[in-house]
């Protein structure tokens, strides 16, 4: 969890850059996997973390690190980028690192808006989680730290080589393998929300044995559309295990009326009753 500094750090940084980054419009795409690589160089090193983030280290040496690491070969957006964000004050070393993946997930959401995208991939990152939960031994193998990340974005390749995806899906997808930061499915969750937030929606997500119809789901749109007071996007996960009914999460709020939820209820309910006073 990031500290208060952290925090208003990396919202302020975005919220100042924004115009700017989405104004690259194709640039976007180099200018995410820019980010994306630097992240990933981030991680590998928690002494260059604390060179860019020691508060006792003037800018301008910091900016000295970041021009040796990074040189002529970024784009001005992403230097101008860590420029800003190594100028902030950070509450652990290792948060700048959440930062500039943050950005990376920006750049990529801009390319998807510039090239009319953006609803096809957060439709695809959906059916992604969705395939991916019935798939464990995959998502083992997607998050195995004794494995290379090529092997890792290899297998991802190979596992869904017959479905064509929308390349900042793929992109997504290959560095939520690349970088562990998270575990795979939670990072493919993080970015669905991500996106539907990006698109002024709210994500529910619902989980059910087998696919909802075309009916449910417009219904499901209408209630929790007037629930929570805006347009909502469906995020529908296809779960043989689930037995019965349906399980609805909307963000921490989770509604579960699956069979074993009711039966888990009625037991607490009757060890409740059977508790002597």
């Amino acid at each position: 969890m990031r500290g208060e500094a952290s925090r208003i750090a990396d919202r302020e940084s975005r919220d100042s850059l924004a115009p700017k980054l989405r104004d690259t419009r194709e640039d976007a795409w180099r200018i995410g996997n820019e980010l994306f690589t630097i992240t990933k160089v981030l991680d590998d090193s928690i002494q260059l973390e604390r060179a860019l983030t020691d508060p006792s280290r003037p800018v301008a040496d910091k900016v000295a690190v970041l021009t040796e690491l990074l040189g002529d070969n970024v784009h001005p957006m992403t230097m101008e980028i860590m420029t800003d964000l190594v100028s902030r004050h950070w509450s652990r070393a290792r948060d700048i690192a959440n930062a500039v993946e943050d950005f990376g997930v920006d750049a990529m959401m801009y390319y998807a808006d510039a090239t009319g995208a953006t609803l096809q991939v957060s439709v695809e990152l959906s059916e992604l989680h969705s395939a991916l939960l019935n798939l464990p031994v995959v998502r083992a193998k997607l998050y195995d730290y004794q494995a290379t990340s090529e092997a890792r974005v290899k297998l991802f390749h190979e596992v869904f080589s017959g479905k064509t995806l929308n390349k900042v899906t793929m992109r997504l997808a290959e560095h939520a393998t690349c970088n562990l930061r998270r575990r795979y499915l939670e990072t493919i969750q993080w970015l669905i929300n991500k996106f539907s937030r990006h698109m002024g929606e709210s994500m529910v997500t619902v989980t059910t044995a087998t696919p909802l119809k075309p009916e449910q789901i417009k219904r499901l749109v209408e209630v929790y559309s007037a629930k929570v007071g805006r347009q909502v996007h469906i995020n529908s996960v296809v779960d043989p295990t689930v037995l019965g009914g349906m399980r609805i999460q909307v963000g921490d709020e989770v509604t579960d009326n699956t069979v074993v939820a009711q039966l888990q209820n009625l037991h607490r309910k009757v060890q409740t009753e059977a508790t002597p006073a």
